[in-house]
């Protein structure tokens, strides 16, 4: 998965955008506030920080070393993913959009609704 494929898949979904509170270098991908995916774009090798539940993190991180624990993150809740090509395309996509229905599931049940994600 290439940078452009990344921020585009990112911004598929409801109410995604793109800021950068942490400095132009790196994007921070949320949905109605809420982080969901981190990524500086331009570095090699690409990676992106995705929020994951616990024992499914565990259980990732055993099973890919492309994927380790969160780094700059809660390493309980955030999994550092290496895009250099190692995990199928298929399978980063499962992982980013469900790091975007996990953040999605803790917002308030009327923000839910708009987003037509119940």
């Amino acid at each position: 998965m290439t940078p452009a494929e990344l921020r585009a898949f990112c911004l598929s979904f409801n109410d995604a955008v793109e800021e950068f509170p942490f400095g132009a270098e790196t994007s921070v991908f949320k949905v109605a506030g809420k982080m969901f995916a981190l990524s500086h774009l331009d570095a090699e090798p690409l990676t992106v920080n995705l929020k994951c539940e616990p024992e499914i993190a565990l259980q990732l991180r055993a099973a890919h070393p492309e994927i380790v624990p969160g780094w700059h993150m809660n390493k309980r809740h955030w999994n550092t993913v290496s895009l250099a090509g190692a995990l199928p395309d298929r399978q980063v996509r499962e992982l980013v959009e469900d790091s975007y229905d996990l953040v999605v599931a803790g917002l308030p049940r009327a923000v839910r609704l708009r987003l037509d994600r119940p």
